[in-house]
């Protein structure tokens, strides 16, 4: 399902994955089903998104809002280049999710990507330490797509990837990493997909009995 500019979520989707980069992710959703929705079909969409996430300041999104409706290269390249990271982090959350290997193709692309990303970054000050940061209005792309990029890499690198999940909501297919105790969480959202699948539970033994 292709939806249209004015029915895209990408500036209100809730930010369940735990991660920036599962999050991005989310903003598909019921991949191979006949419910898919895509909320990133055009350019301002990820600028969108990039705002409601915070990834960049207030006043840089609304410049990148304006910047890929007006230079149509850069929303062209802005929105090529984040399909295909999104679609690679889902790729490899996913296979996580399923408890198999992450694809080496996904792991070397991602490497890839944000290397090219980091080649416009600069290590400046945060905190107490150091951090790599990107200024939207000399490096739009790489603004937007280095700290989804990062934090997909140090999910890798850092985290413990059984709690990797994916949503197990009817045509949902979300990803979120997984912070309970015993890593028991199934549902993307308790209130929407758990409570879906609970009344999809009680139809089916209504009709047995």
């Amino acid at each position: 399902m292709v939806i249209s500019g004015h029915d895209s979520r990408a500036g209100a989707l809730t930010l369940i994955g735990g991660e920036l980069a599962l999050d991005f992710a989310n903003t598909s959703s019921g991949r191979g089903s006949t419910n898919h929705k895509d909320h990133i079909v055009r350019s301002s969409h990820v600028a969108q998104w990039a705002a409601h996430a915070r990834l960049i300041p207030p006043a840089d999104s609304k410049w990148l809002a304006a910047a890929v409706e007006t230079d149509a290269t850069l929303g062209a390249r802005l929105l090529r280049e984040a399909l295909a990271v999104r679609e690679n982090i889902y790729e490899l959350g996913a296979a996580l999710a399923a408890g198999r290997l992450a694809p080496p193709k996904c792991i070397e692309t991602l490497a890839k990507s944000y290397a090219r990303a980091l080649a416009r970054g600069r290590l400046t000050p945060s905190g107490e330490n150091f951090g790599w940061a990107w200024s939207p209005r000399e490096a739009p792309v790489e603004a937007v797509l280095g700290p989804i990029s990062l934090s997909a890499l140090t999910l890798l690198q850092q985290a413990d990837l059984t709690r990797v999940k994916q949503c197990q909501g009817h045509e949902c297919g979300w990803l979120f990493f997984d912070t309970t105790k015993n890593k028991s969480r199934r549902w993307c959202e308790m209130k929407i997909c758990g409570n879906r699948a609970k009344q999809k539970r009680f139809g089916s033994k209504m009709q047995r009995g």
